[in-house]
């Protein structure tokens, strides 16, 4: 290899080779992976950090009118007007018995091109998606591992908030930031919290602050900040069994691995083989001022994403109720 040439990408297969996996913990038919931690008792336990009844959704409103940021190559959802007051101007109208006027529009949107769900069969590589189902079965649909089971059971825990921006001085994390689980257990100590077993992960980036700082210009050299992977972040998520890692990004993880050159590699490692539910494009910033304010970064977290019949991803406008 010359100089000028960069070091070969590796293949997933290879990457992740020693990695570890949940299929099959849960039976050999199992579509909702980590979120089988996510009993009763764990219901309760979230419960318990209700302190003050207050609620904040953390879902980014569809159709801003600032502009939506989407994943590369996605477009912004469009809503369209189907019947208004204006709909009754002509002879032609539609007529209800006494009188009834109404307004009816419809949506063309991406299903993850807003604060969304990932569906555990929407990243794979190997020809296998979780649980060892074979890809083929997403061809025309996720007739395994769709979002549908997410949605069928819904998504209830503890929750943590895990504000990095905050943690490390910024108003946002830069381009190609990246974090570990140990950063995030410092973190936490720095916010007076201890992340437990089970926890549902809400990590604060800020980074889409600047779509709406710089517009388009967000999109050249694209390269979202987040966690990056290692075998020893692997393993942590692993032992620690987190069910749910909600960010405020677009894909959860640093876009491009600054050691190896994969892309995502952690929706392929923690999604597909552990099972981990990805929640992304939260709207972290009612909820990390409220943190700051009072001190509490534990709540209850509540989710369900619409169910969508063979769907590989959903919108979803979660709940922490602190």
């Amino acid at each position: 290899m010359t100089s000028t040439e960069k070091p070969a990408v590796p293949d997933l297969t290879d990457l992740l080779a020693d990695s570890p996996t949940n299929w099959g913990k849960w039976g050999p038919d199992d579509e909702v992976g980590a979120l089988n931690y996510l009993t009763a008792d764990e219901v309760l336990r979230g419960i318990a950090h209700v302190k003050k009844g207050e609620v904040h959704t953390l879902q980014r409103l569809i159709g801003d009118p600032k502009g939506d940021p989407v994943w590369p190559g996605r477009t912004p959802a469009e809503r369209t007007q189907i019947l208004d007051e204006s709909s009754w101007d002509g002879s032609d109208a539609p007529s209800y018995p006494g009188g009834l006027h109404y307004a009816d529009d419809k949506i063309n949107a991406f299903l993850q091109g807003s604060t969304q769900y990932d569906a555990l069969g929407h990243v794979w590589y190997g020809g296998k998606i979780w649980n060892g189902f074979d890809a083929r079965t997403t061809v025309g649909g996720l007739q395994k591992a769709s979002v549908e089971p997410i949605a069928q059971k819904g998504v209830v825990g503890r929750g943590i908030l895990l504000d990095m921006a905050r943690f490390r001085g910024k108003r946002t994390l830069d381009k190609a930031e990246t974090f570990t689980h140990a950063d995030l257990e410092e973190c936490a100590r720095a916010q007076g919290v201890e992340i437990q077993k089970r926890d549902v992960l809400v990590i604060r980036t800020n980074f889409l602050q600047l779509f709406h700082d710089q517009g388009e210009a967000f999109y050249e050299g694209f390269c979202e900040p987040g966690l990056v992977y290692s075998p020893e972040l692997v393993q942590w998520f692993q032992e620690m069994e987190i069910p749910n890692l909600v960010t405020d990004t677009i894909a959860n993880e640093v876009t491009f691995d600054p050691n190896n050159g994969t892309a995502l590699p952690l929706h392929s490692a923690l999604m597909r083989n552990l099972g981990v539910t990805l929640t992304e494009i939260a709207d972290l910033e009612t909820l990390a001022d409220s943190c700051a304010e009072d001190g509490q970064y534990t709540f209850l977290y509540a989710a369900a994403p619409l169910k969508v019949h063979l769907g590989s991803g959903s919108p979803v406008n979660p709940l922490a109720i602190k």
